[in-house]
């Protein structure tokens, strides 16, 4: 009885309401399953003794950053902790299979729903997976698949939708949705949730459901020089145990370490970016680590290149993070490992890789991301072609395909002494004046932006890393933020005749959650909600919602268990206090 009531609880919630690191920067993701055979280890959490002490403690007003700060320096939090262990504060930083949410608007799930879950069909399930993993077959499922994201962006061009936004929140899962909510003053326990612009917004026909994320397979050998993958026995090692797992995530059972892979008895594979953002963007479950490259060794080609090799389509690809990270590589590139950075960068600018050596890709229209600064002599992750400089987009690949010599980007750089902003809407509109392509190259330390915090300042705590995150006035000025790169982005793309497809990323919600850092992390999905309002109010200002499909979603899950959800109200509500106190309305009504 139990369960049917949950599952009615479920049902009802997921119909639609109409109107209603990349990379870890420690890691690779993903952590080791006890059946997989992952090239290398993840990295663990630090002992608490290693984690770098913060000296400004001087955060009374700012309790969010007082609640990360204190439960690091203390490894214990009444509110929270990371991991499937609540006796310790961190436990776990790397990726779960959580199911994660999707949201639409502009267009519904309702085909999907109406065919059924995959999960609830044995030959769907072999489809997907090769085999129909143990423990997966679900008759009661009403949750997707995430190779269902690209379905529904397939249907979208079948019907006519010629604007197609794809937004992706890095390691977003339903739990720090809810967390950043409650921030919000929001309170929720399941279902879609309030308080967020993607939550709230009716403004047209939108939906919501759930997703699973598991890949197909863990890592595989490769071969990065001759871009041939070495050991694919044919035995998938994905799946979702509903049992375990939950049938929504506000019914995890998260004292266990299933949705961790670490569950002996059932170690179904941990997604990483890269396997994630190849079922979203090409349709097909694969190894982690595989940039558009299946178990074989095959190469498909995503979506958004299809569209602009087929049907005249303009690409478009916007991340807070290094520019080559997994999910925008994804969006157009073929790499056996996503750890070759410099050769995705060739790809995604119309350069020759080392996949695409005689015949290079075309290059996307826009490109506006992370990854300046960065310098590397060596890395044996990228193959005998590494060229010392720019680990990400290496400069003299920049310099190639700038319009001043020869290529067809116009260029935006962080520049310094120059605000990143207008630098880069100067840019647009040159890109836009001359019917060119746009570049955007931009980052702090680390290749990312500037970490936005929960109170919309930039200044993070300790959390797991050897060194807290500190930006110069600089880093802040110098840097253009998630939502001006989306609107600079649309502004370009909006030229296009035959339409477009974009992906927004916002990367750093899952370098907050890798660092297990919930101040970051709250402040990573209020910043791409500030993208997400950029975005709908261009659909508006254009009247474009009869060819525009939105759809917001994440890539997989990490693993922050909410103890105490008061506080999370508390602190929101103290912060936006002292805001209106500082800044006060004054009083305009005419007597």
């Amino acid at each position: 009885m139990l369960r049917f009531l949950a599952l009615l609880v479920l049902s009802t919630l997921t119909i639609r309401s109409v109107f209603s690191l990349e990379d870890d920067p420690k890691a690779l993701e993903t952590r080791k399953t006890p059946t997989s055979k992952s090239l290398a280890e993840s990295d663990t959490v630090e002992p608490s003794g290693k984690i770098a002490v913060d000296l400004d403690k001087d955060d009374a007003d700012d309790p969010m950053r007082r609640m990360q700060r204190i439960a690091t320096e203390d490894q214990m939090a009444s509110w929270g902790h990371w991991g499937h262990r609540p006796n310790k504060y961190m436990t776990w930083d790397q990726h779960s299979n959580r199911l994660i949410p999707v949201y639409t608007f502009g267009i519904m799930l309702d085909e999907l729903r109406a065919e059924g879950s995959a999960y609830a069909d044995p030959e769907r399930l072999k489809k997907i997976y090769g085999k129909v993993p143990k423990g997966t077959l679900n008759p009661s499922a009403l949750y997707f698949d995430q190779t269902d994201i690209y379905r529904l962006q397939r249907a979208a061009i079948d019907a006519g939708y010629t604007n197609i936004i794809l937004m992706v929140f890095d390691g977003m899962d339903w739990q720090t949705t809810r967390a950043t909510s409650l921030y919000k003053q929001n309170r929720y326990k399941n279902g879609r949730g309030t308080g967020l612009s993607f939550l709230d917004d009716r403004r047209v026909e939108t939906d919501y459901g759930l997703i699973c994320t598991s890949p197909k397979s863990d890592i595989l050998k490769f071969d990065t020089n001759a871009q041939t993958v070495l050991d694919w026995a044919g035995e998938p090692t994905g799946g979702y145990d509903a049992n375990r797992g939950g049938e929504a995530p506000w019914l995890e059972q998260s004292k266990r370490n299933y949705l961790l892979g670490e569950d002996r008895e059932q170690p179904h594979t941990v997604t990483d970016s890269a396997a994630s953002a190849t079922s979203m963007m090409s349709g097909y479950k694969t190894y982690n680590a595989a940039i558009n490259v299946l178990v074989d060794g095959s190469q498909v080609v995503p979506l958004g290149r299809s569209l602009q090799a087929e049907d005249g389509f303009k690409v478009g690809v916007v991340t807070s993070v290094p520019v080559t990270h997994a999910t925008p590589a994804c969006a157009y590139a073929n790499n056996v490992t996503r750890k070759d950075y410099q050769d995705i960068g060739r790809d995604l600018i119309g350069l020759p890789s080392a996949a695409h050596r005689n015949t290079p890709l075309q290059g996307v229209d826009v490109l506006l991301g992370g990854g300046w600064g960065e310098k590397k002599e060596a890395d044996t992750a990228q193959g005998d072609n590494f060229v010392p400089g720019n680990p990400y987009l290496h400069e003299e690949d920049i310099r190639r395909v700038n319009i001043k010599n020869g290529g067809k980007y116009i260029v935006a750089q962080r520049t310094p002494g120059k605000a990143g902003k207008p630098l880069l809407m100067a840019s647009a509109m040159k890109a836009i004046d001359e019917d060119q392509r746009l570049l955007g190259f931009f980052g702090t330390k680390g290749g990312h932006l500037p970490f936005q915090t929960a109170d919309g300042k930039y200044n993070p705590t300790i959390d797991n890393k050897e060194a807290k995150e500190e930006y110069t006035p600089a880093d802040i000025t110098e840097n253009p933020t998630l939502a001006e790169m989306t609107r600079a982005a649309l502004l370009v793309l909006e030229q296009a005749v035959d339409g477009f497809w974009l992906l927004v990323e916002a990367g750093d919600v899952d370098w907050a959650n890798h660092a297990n850092n919930a101040d970051n992390a709250i402040g990573s999905v209020l910043s791409g909600d500030e993208a997400f309002r950029v975005v709908m109010g261009w659909v508006d200002e254009n009247d474009a919602w009869p060819y525009t499909a939105v759809i917001v979603t994440a890539d997989h899950g990490h693993y922050l268990v909410i103890d105490d959800a008061d506080r999370f109200v508390e602190a929101g509500k103290q912060v936006e206090t002292g805001q209106k106190q500082e800044n006060p309305v004054s009083d305009t009504s005419v007597p």
